[in-house]
């Protein structure tokens, strides 16, 4: 009987496809063993190499348009765009809990809840979009935000002025088809260089430096004048900058940041700006492995950083403080080379664009949003004053007697256009069917 069912089993497996063959129990063989597939053999080569460029391409494709790399329209990332038309929808003026707006976005972003809480963190700590309320953590300490369900956030009143506005917004739907999601946010400002941007995707890093508010609207200004410009980037944490590499922000540039360092007296210097991409606590660190190699000599350091950074540094009475601060920048992370690799998301596909360009593209798409918001003002204006007209023209001239008569929709349609036609040669556009019946 054991037989018999071996053998149905195995005529079973020959009715199968050539790949289901490859793995199917040898003939005479015990049901755990089986034919190893031949790895040399070239349709096997073929299949798996296509299944992975085809799989490989659309995953790197994904991360890369749906994940890590801005939009140049407006600056942001799709989980930033998101939170941004969640809070939209959430707006009243008051503050949300942000647990709530984060579960709210989860209807359009399909990444969890965490993707969306570190988005939106991130995106209030650069006090631009996002009028916060709560312990929302310190970049110069690294201490973590609150919990989502502790703090708070609303609008700020700029992202209200600047980023939203539904009638030159095209709009496609969300993962599910239950919702519709901007394409891009129509930004009247160079957003990305404000808050710069930051992600590794497949094969492809992003990193492109903050920059000065006030200096981003000067150069925009300059573009349209037609001047020459020039930016740099500013960072929150503050520092000393050497920008003769910087290359516009294109890969192979290099900046040297360091710590603002001041003497304090004989024995005492203070670190009151810290290196971009650092913190209070990781500068500390630096130090003291410094010290533990020799490499510099600290009597004791004393961390007062809070609102603003304030680093105490003790050195023994036998050390140079000149020595010692040119050993903090030699051997400490009180100097770092930042290397930016500005890349940007447009017409679907990613590409390196200098600092200065995406100024310029950011200057003409706000010239291009206030130049439609005011046809669409124009044309609704011109609308309302065409209706007025009509109606005023409907009442004075009595045009609405000549529906006494009819006995039919059609008779009444009539009636109306043609009593309309002599007084409407002043309006802004030919009297219409939809015009007649409002």
């Amino acid at each position: 009987m054991e037989n018999q069912i071996d053998d149905l089993e195995l005529e079973k497996q020959d009715t199968t496809s050539e790949g289901d063959k490859e793995l199917a129990p040898a003939k005479g063989a015990s049901k755990a063993s089986y034919v190893v597939p031949n790895l040399n053999d070239e349709n096997i080569k073929h299949h798996l190499s296509g299944m992975f460029q085809n799989w490989f391409l659309d995953y790197a494709s994904y991360v890369i348009l749906e994940r890590a790399v801005p939009h140049i329209n407006d600056g942001l990332k799709p989980v930033q765009r998101r939170i941004l038309h969640s809070m939209k929808e959430l707006e009243d003026g008051r503050y949300n809990k942000v647990a709530n707006i984060v579960g709210n976005t989860m209807k359009y972003h399909p990444h969890g809840d965490a993707s969306i809480a570190g988005a939106l963190v991130t995106m209030g700590q650069k006090d631009l979009l996002i009028d916060c309320q709560g312990n929302w953590g310190n970049i110069l300490t690294g201490d973590g935000a609150a919990a989502p369900r502790y703090i708070e956030a609303r609008l700020s009143e700029f992202a209200l002025e600047v980023v939203f506005n539904p009638k030159t917004t095209s709009f496609h739907p969300s993962y599910d088809g239950r919702n519709m999601e901007p394409d891009t946010l129509p930004i009247k400002y160079p957003l990305l260089l404000a808050q710069g941007a930051k992600g590794i995707a497949v094969g492809l890093a992003c990193e492109i430096f903050p920059h000065n508010f006030n200096e981003l609207i000067d150069a925009s200004i300059a573009i349209l004048r037609g001047e020459e410009f020039s930016i740099y980037p500013d960072f929150p944490t503050g520092g000393l900058m050497e920008v003769s590499k910087y290359n516009d922000g294109l890969r192979g540039g290099r900046l040297r940041v360091r710590a603002r360092i001041k003497q304090i007296d004989q024995r005492t210097i203070s670190i009151t700006e810290i290196p971009f991409g650092t913190t209070a606590d990781s500068l500390i660190e630096s130090i003291i492995k410094a010290c533990d190699k020799g490499q510099l000599k600290i009597k004791k350091i004393d961390n007062n950083t809070a609102a603003e950074v304030e680093i105490n540094i003790s050195i023994p009475n036998d050390t140079s403080i000149d020595q010692t601060i040119d050993a903090l920048y030699a051997f400490t992370d009180c100097e770092l080379s930042l290397s930016p690799n500005s890349c940007v998301i447009e017409n679907e596909k990613p590409r390196f664009a200098p600092v200065s360009e995406i100024l310029k593209i950011s200057t003409e798409n706000t010239v291009q949003l206030l130049r439609r918001e005011l046809e669409i003002a124009l044309n609704e204006l011109n609308e309302k004053w065409n209706w007025i007209s009509l109606e005023k023209i409907f009442i004075q001239e009595g045009v609405y007697k000549k529906m006494e008569k009819c006995t039919t929709d059609q008779a009444i349609d009539d009636a109306i256009m043609k009593g309309l036609q002599p007084f409407v040669k002043n309006l802004t556009r030919e009297v219409t069917l939809e015009d007649v019946h409002r």
